[in-house]
This record gives structure tokens, C-alpha cells and sequence, in this order.
């Protein structure tokens, strides 16, 4: 007897299901758009547990007769193709005829349906086997529940993540039909509570309010532009408006929602010297082309699609983005200052400021004359510079730290045999922070300072963003809660209905690094307060910032997001180049860098300052060989 056989029709449509049924959301995805061949003007979805309980999705499409409500169900059963030649035409989202099949066979399903014609029909079937059937009264369309999903593949269910995570997809998914389709009314409600409706009169930017938020929507700018085989148009979010991933790309092909890298990356290409480095613009782009340029016969949930031109395309693309942006943006006009005058660079490049006391000209000269080798008094000719940011002096170096004991870090890496040693014996083998003497700063950027066996160039910027973080790192460990800040104007934030789920999730996490949301109803919330310490002037940026690491990795690590919250706190309130220092604040910014776990390098592991020994100096002046 051979070994090859025929498997039946009921075990064909389970392994099917492997491929078209990965989860609730391909449920829904497969019955949607159904409804959206079927011609439907209005699409409800109703959600128990995420779907995992119960999937209904009720249409007023073009419903079906009696036949074609049975037939539907068997494998390869469509009325999207009839030969070759219209695979590649395809206009519809559905083609292949496996969906339904597949998904009753996994599920325990009921149908009701009419095509307005005829009497309506309710179908039940349970392992993709019809249990009953029966005439119903029903007006045009279908409604249809899929209930027990994966009842009988109980191996299936353990490989799904939690109820939100599900959902999650499923209103990813609903979302970009709605994005695609403006002119249907679309509904999405879980366990009885509305995450997204819109109202089916064509308006893409009123189904971007509904989705993002209407703040985010007022902020979206149209794009056209059309080439002999393409025709592309859609809204582009100003540079102010970004995210820190690519998912909020939406790009539809034909009515087509795909995932495209080449257009992921030319979209982005638009922005190119307009966003920062990591952020994402959100856009919503519409390709009109003839179908046979497509081929969306490549991959089982349809999401990849293979283009015919791409060389005339994507510059289409492009340019559309880029010419929209460039139009929209009005360049801020700002109060004009007037620029330090430098000391000429073969004069000396210290400087004195003129709010400071005097330099000891005598240490310049000493310094000088080391180098030179020469006896004689080197004069300083050069004028005093002004000090621009005067108004900040306070903020900028306050230093709330307390005074830290051990402030020298180690020099030695310690291997395993050693790891055990005392307290005392690693004290000992710590690098101590040098004792400097301050001589003046360069280009408002680096202190130079000198010691015994040569001088230090001190980084500003890397110096004091060393002791803001560790302050702050101490400040987002404990968020006191009598150091708030009531807000007299809350900070509103809007997002869409998946995000705000991953959102209330860790809102717990959040409150713990110092950001306070509250749920304010249809995914928005408030910030009513927070924490005395936030660096003024930076409090709606940072905590954007905040949550936008919270999405990225859709569950917060608070460890991890403390040290990003100090990170970022610190980058933001330390000083940056150009700013001029006077003798007493480099003073203090060094006595307060003296005091840090690790005076030596910033929170992004640059040196905060270099070493230049005597001997090197001399060396690089051929005075010792």
C-alpha cells in the first residue's frame, strides 16, 4: 500500500488555519474585509475578550442567497476570480477562498445573511462542520459570530499574548481600515465600551482626529502629485508632530493597507534635515495604480505586495511629501543678538569675560612661557568678551546634590579573584579627581585648567550633564510626593485606542518616574502636575518623551525608564557650547564635578574632560624627542 494520501477537506482547512488564522485580529481582518467587498456602507465589530470569547461583525453589504451562504464556507470558495488572467487584476482585499473555510474550522461560527431578494438564512457550524440551518428574518447584509476561537487547538491559545496585547492588533488593524476607507462608517466596541468610530462621510482628516486625536489632525498638510502609471495623495504630519517608531506609516495600495520598506524609507526620506534622529513623521499615503502593477498574491495575510516602476514611484512620493513640507513650514524669526567677538586664533585663544574678576595674568604667562620656553612676559591685547546668557545663570547652576563622600571612580577593572576585596582596598585603587586651577574657557565651551604636570580641557556641556543626571537619577528614584507642582493650564495628550490601552497599563510605572497621567476619555489624558524638580521650560517635551518609551517597548521597565528620565533631564538643563562662563561659575562647576560618583565621563559615556601632560605638550613642540 502506498504511503502518500489524500487528507480530507476538515484536515486541510486546520492547517490552513495555521496560516490564515495567527490570532483574533486575523479574524477579524478576514471578516472586514469581506464586508468591504460586499459593498458595505456601515461595518459594526463587537469584541469579548479581546475576540478570544466572541467575534461579531455585521454589514449592510450586498449579503448573500441561500447557495451562496453554504458554499462560502467549503475550501477555495470565491466570487472575486474565475481564471488567470484576474489574479492579476485584483481589485477586491479578499481573493483566495480560504478564509471562512478556514476559520469555521477552528471556531464554532453563526451566519446570518440576506441579499435582500430572498428570505434571510442562519447558519451554525462548529469545527467547519454545519450543525444546522434555518430561515430567518434578516434585512440586507450579514451578521456573523465567530465564538470559541481555537476551541479545538487548544495548543494554539497558549502562544497568544495577554487580552490588551490581542485587542491591541485588532485596533491597529480597525484603524487602518478606517484610514483607508473614509466613506464607510466604521464601529469597534470590546466588551460593550466604543474604541473607534467614525462617521462614513469621506473626510480622511476627521477619521485622523478620531484615530490620533484632533490636535494631531489640525496639524496634518495634503500632498498630491500623479505620474503616468501613479497617481499618490494623502496628509503628512508637520515636523513637530513625530513618534518614535514607523508604525503611525500608513500606506495603502488600491484600498490595500501593505508594509512596504522601500516606501517606509522614501516617506522618511521627505523629512530629510526636518525631523531628529530616531522620530518618525506620521503620514497616510493613498497609491493609485493600475492593478496589473501590483502583485499581491505574496504572502498569506496579504500585507506584502510586490510593485511594478518602482524607479517612478518612489521620487513620486518624495517629492509630493517634500514639496508639501517645505510649503507649510514658516521659519520662526528670532530676536537677533549680537555675536562675541573672538580673540584672534594667533593671539591667545583664553579669553576673560568682562563680568568676571581678572584672570592672574601671571598663571597665562607661566603657562605660556612653559611651552615657549621663553623668559619674557607675554602680554594679553586681546578685548574682553560679554557674557550673552546672563538671565540663566541661576538656574543653570543650581545644585541641589548633596555632598558625596567617595567622588573618585576606579581605574582598575577588577577580575573574579578579586572581587571580594574590601571597601577600603578598592578606595585605595580609585583615580583621584585632580586638584585644578582654573584659566580661562575656549570658545565658550571647554575650561582649561592647569596642574603640576600639565593642563585639563573640561567638556561644560558633558560636565555638568554628569551632575544634573546624578541628581536627577536620585530625584526620579524617590518622586516625593510634597515636591508636585500643580499646573495652572493641565497638559493634554491625545492617542489612538491602542496606544491608550498600553498607556493605562503602566500608568503605575509612569507615575513612578514623575508623570502623572489621568485617563480623560477617549484615549486622551491630562498631566495636572508634576514634579518642583522637572527642568523648567522642557516638562511637556520630556514626559512626550516619557511615554513615547513606554509605547516603543509597550511595557516600561521603570529601571530603565529612570535612567532614560535622568538621561534625559540632564541632557536638557546642562549647559551647551557657545555659553560663557564666568571664573566663579567654572569654580563651581568644578567643585560640584568633584563631587560626582563618576566625574570622568557623561551619561552617554563621553570623557568629560582630557589631560594634556607637559611632556606631550613638549613633545609636540619638538622640545624633547
Amino acid at each position: 500500500m502506498g504511503k502518500i494520501q489524500i487528507m480530507d477537506e476538515w484536515l486541510s482547512n486546520k492547517i490552513a488555519a495555521g496560516e490564515v488564522v495567527e490570532r483574533p485580529s486575523s479574524v477579524v481582518k478576514e471578516l472586514v474585509e469581506n464586508a468591504i467587498d460586499a459593498g458595505s456602507t456601515s461595518i459594526e465589530v463587537f469584541l469579548e475578550e479581546a475576540g478570544l470569547t466572541s467575534i461579531q461583525v455585521t454589514d449592510n453589504g450586498s449579503g448573500m442567497d441561500e447557495e451562496d451562504a453554504l458554499k462560502s464556507f467549503s475550501r477555495h470558495a470565491t466570487s472575486k476570480i474565475s481564471k488567470e488572467q484576474d489574479l492579476f487584476r485584483i481589485r477586491t482585499l479578499g481573493f483566495r477562498g480560504e478564509a471562512l473555510a478556514s476559520i469555521a474550522s477552528v471556531s464554532k461560527v453563526t451566519l446570518k445573511t440576506s441579499d435582500g431578494e430572498n428570505n434571510g438564512l442562519e447558519v451554525q457550524l462548529e469545527g467547519g462542520h454545519v450543525v444546522s440551518k434555518k430561515p430567518t428574518a434578516f434585512r440586507r447584509g450579514t451578521d456573523i459570530t465567530i465564538a470559541q476561537l481555537f476551541y479545538n487547538t487548544p495548543a494554539r491559545l497558549k502562544y497568544l499574548k495577554t487580552i490588551q496585547t490581542e485587542l491591541g492588533h485588532s485596533i491597529d488593524f480597525m484603524n487602518r481600515l478606517a484610514l483607508a476607507y473614509p466613506e464607510i462608517a466604521f464601529k469597534l466596541v470590546h466588551n460593550g465600551g466604543t474604541l473607534l468610530q467614525t462617521n462614513g462621510r469621506g473626510n480622511v482628516q476627521q477619521v485622523i482626529a478620531a484615530i490620533y486625536g484632533v490636535q494631531n489632525a489640525k496639524k496634518m498638510i495634503p500632498f498630491s502629485a500623479e505620474s503616468k502609471d501613479y497617481k499618490v495623495h494623502g496628509y503628512a504630519s508637520l515636523p513637530e508632530i513625530t513618534r518614535a517608531n514607523k508604525n503611525y506609516m500608513s500606506i495603502f495600495v488600491n484600498g490595500r493597507w501593505v508594509k512596504h520598506y522601500l516606501i517606509q524609507k522614501t516617506i522618511v526620506d521627505a523629512y530629510h534635515t526636518y525631523l531628529p534622529i530616531e522620530r518618525y513623521p506620521l503620514v497616510v499615503l493613498y497609491i493609485e495604480g493600475d492593478p496589473y502593477l501590483t502583485d499581491v498574491n505574496v504572502h498569506p495575510a496579504k500585507l506584502q505586495i510586490r510593485l511594478s516602476k518602482e524607479q517612478e514611484l518612489l521620487p513620486l512620493i518624495q517629492e509630493a511629501i517634500n514639496n508639501a513640507i517645505r510649503s507649510a513650514i514658516h521659519v520662526p524669526v528670532a530676536e537677533k543678538k549680537e555675536k562675541p567677538n573672538r580673540v584672534p586664533t594667533e593671539q591667545m585663544n583664553f579669553w576673560k569675560p568682562a563680568q568676571a574678576p581678572t584672570f592672574d595674568e601671571a598663571k597665562i604667562n607661566a603657562i605660556v612661557n612653559k611651552l615657549n620656553g621663553e623668559q619674557s612676559v607675554v602680554k594679553e591685547t586681546a578685548e574682553p568678551l560679554q557674557n550673552e546668557a546672563v538671565q540663566e545663570e541661576e538656574v543653570l547652576f543650581e545644585t541641589p546634590t548633596e555632598p558625596v563622600e567617595q567622588w573618585d571612580v576606579p581605574t582598575i577593572q577588577q577580575d573574579e579573584q578579586h572581587s571580594a576585596q574590601s571597601v577600603e582596598e578598592v578606595v585605595e585603587k580609585r583615580e583621584p579627581f585632580p586638584e585644578l586651577e582654573i584659566v580661562g574657557q575656549i570658545h565658550g565651551t571647554y575650561i582649561v585648567a592647569q596642574m603640576e604636570d600639565g593642563f585639563y580641557l573640561i567638556d561644560q556641556h558633558a560636565a555638568q550633564e554628569r551632575i544634573k543626571y546624578e541628581y536627577f537619577r536620585e530625584k526620579v528614584g524617590e518622586v516625593n510626593p510634597n515636591e508636585r507642582q500643580s499646573l495652572l493650564l493641565p497638559l493634554t495628550f491625545h492617542y489612538s485606542a491602542d496606544e491608550a490601552i498600553i498607556l493605562k497599563e503602566n500608568l503605575h510605572a509612569l507615575q513612578e518616574v514623575g508623570v502623572f497621567l489621568e485617563d480623560f476619555g477617549q484615549s486622551s489624558f491630562v498631566v495636572r502636575e508634576h514634579p518642583t524638580w522637572f527642568p523648567k521650560g522642557f516638562e511637556q517635551e520630556i514626559i512626550e518623551e516619557l511615554i513615547e518609551q513606554v509605547l516603543k517597548t509597550r511595557k516600561a521597565d521603570v529601571k530603565k525608564l529612570r535612567e532614560e528620565a535622568a538621561i534625559m533631564m540632564s541632557c536638557k538643563k546642562s549647559i551647551k557650547a557657545n555659553y560663557y562662563l564666568t571664573k566663579e561659575q567654572m569654580v563651581v562647576l568644578l567643585n560640584d564635578l568633584r563631587k560626582a560618583d563618576n566625574p570622568f565621563t557623561c551619561p552617554h559615556g563621553r570623557p568629560v574632560m582630557i589631560h594634556f601632560s607637559t611632556y606631550e605638550v613638549e613633545k609636540m613642540f619638538k622640545r624633547v624627542m
